[in-house]
């Protein structure tokens, strides 16, 4: 399956501006052949979480976006927005939700486990408490959020039943090597693909350099978004070569 990482910028809590320009490089990447189009994390609204305009209602204007591209396009997409959710709990803090939009309609949810605490997340978003890994036409993708990546053993109790993990993420180029040594750790220790997907551009007194990144199951690098700018990113994923890697290196098993 051909995935296609799209690395852009974000307009500040302008949605239909963001749609307006992710659409042209969704309708690039279903072109030159994608399957799959991962965007950034909060792809809707930037990481703008003190600001009012940030949540949305449950199956809101950023889901509703990702499910008619995904049908126009017929292609699976999926990014990550604030979603309030329909419960009882008393919490009304959205959750940071990574949508995942099928052609026929269907849609897979994520809630990010780690709010990212050091930059005040945790206040305005709530928890998830779910891992997550979904079927997409045999691939057994497994979901992740930026701060997420950091809690290894979140991926590696997944690991058996995954062959690609997904991260979108708004990471500031202040961290970016954590972000890029993160990434590929994740791929080597778990012996499964990683599409690392970061925003560019300026947001909340923050910059972003992107350094989407996509790694194979061996940790090789397949495609690399540094020092791009705006840019779609591809890379062919393959369970079979998942299997061949494990089992041509028979790391998995000695875990404890």
């Amino acid at each position: 399956m051909r995935f296609a990482a799209v690395q852009h910028d974000i307009a500040w809590c302008d949605r239909e501006t963001n749609f307006a320009r992710l659409e042209p490089r969704i309708a690039e990447a279903a072109a030159s052949g994608a399957e799959f189009v991962l965007l950034s994390e909060t792809f809707s609204t930037g990481f703008a979480v003190e600001d009012p305009r940030f949540a949305e209602p449950f199956d809101g204007p950023s889901s509703g976006f990702l499910r008619l591209m995904a049908s126009k396009h017929s292609v699976v997409v999926a990014g990550s927005c604030p979603e309030l959710m329909a419960d009882s709990s008393g919490d009304h803090r959205p959750a940071n939700t990574l949508v995942v939009a099928r052609p026929d309609g269907r849609v897979d949810r994520y809630r990010k486990i780690h709010p990212f605490t050091y930059g005040g997340e945790d206040r305005h978003v709530r928890p998830g408490d779910d891992l997550v890994t979904i079927d997409v036409d045999g691939l057994r993708v497994s979901l992740f959020v930026c701060y997420d990546l950091r809690f290894a053993d979140e991926f590696w109790r997944l690991a058996l039943d995954t062959d690609v993990y997904l991260v979108p993420a708004n990471w500031p180029v202040s961290r970016r090597e954590h972000w890029m040594a993160l990434l590929r750790a994740r791929a080597i220790e778990n012996q499964a693909y990683v599409i690392g997907c970061n925003r560019v551009g300026e947001g909340g007194s923050l910059s972003y350099a992107g350094d989407s990144k996509i790694f194979g199951p061996n940790g090789d690098l397949l495609a690399d978004g540094t020092d791009a700018g705006e840019t779609i990113l591809y890379a062919d994923v393959s369970a079979d070569e998942v299997a061949a890697v494990r089992d041509r290196f028979r790391f998995l098993p000695d875990r404890r």
